[in-house]
């Protein structure tokens, strides 16, 4: 995985001071449930978001700085909020299991030997039956700025066992850089 260590110490592209749209349209659908651990969590927001409504939240991400500011963001708003920093392909560690985990840009930065050790990991802190909800970069996105693109391929290719597709619809990504955002994927998967 990248080290994106020097890149919190600045404002990452992704980091726009508020929880991604489709993350806040999912909880007032009712689709984010019970408790929720929020992988590659960055600076928060997300997270931050959901247990301000109310839910038992746990955010992970690998990158020390970026932990260090999401816990001083809960601090700040009086938020509880397990922050932690962990590699998401370690996930198990957590010794922990939740109703749902919500991704906002980890799943497109994960090389091809990284996403099965991934998705083990995902098994091992899901409920049965829990849902995982991905945001990530489609391929429909020109050019080559930000990381790779993902295919609906590769989701279901990644998601082929033990885990059953909802849905995979077009989104929008937000960016500090980008105003229209970015073509992207957000999936709903169940473990079954």
């Amino acid at each position: 995985m990248v080290d994106f260590s020097s890149i919190y110490y600045d404002a990452p592209p992704w980091d726009i001071g508020r929880p991604q749209k489709e993350f806040v349209q999912l909880e007032e659908a009712g689709e984010i449930v019970g408790s929720v651990l929020d992988v590659g969590c960055g600076t928060g927001e997300n997270a931050l978001f959901l247990a301000a409504k109310g839910h038992d939240v746990w955010g992970v991400d690998f990158t020390p700085i970026a932990v260090e500011k999401a816990r001083y963001k809960a601090t700040e708003r009086n938020l509880n909020v397990t922050f932690l920093t962990r590699n998401a392909l370690e996930l198990r560690t957590l010794e922990r299991t939740f109703d749902t985990v919500i991704d906002s840009g980890l799943f497109h930065v994960l090389n091809d030997e990284e996403r099965p050790r991934f998705v083990t990991n995902l098994t091992s802190v899901l409920h049965r039956y829990g849902t995982y909800f991905m945001l990530c970069f489609s391929e429909l996105e020109p050019g080559s700025y930000g990381p790779r693109r993902v295919t609906q391929s590769d989701i279901r290719n990644a998601f082929d066992r033990m885990w059953h597709i909802n849905y995979i619809r077009p989104a929008r990504m937000e960016s500090r850089r980008l105003t229209d955002g970015i073509h992207a994927w957000l999936s709903s998967i169940s473990k079954e």
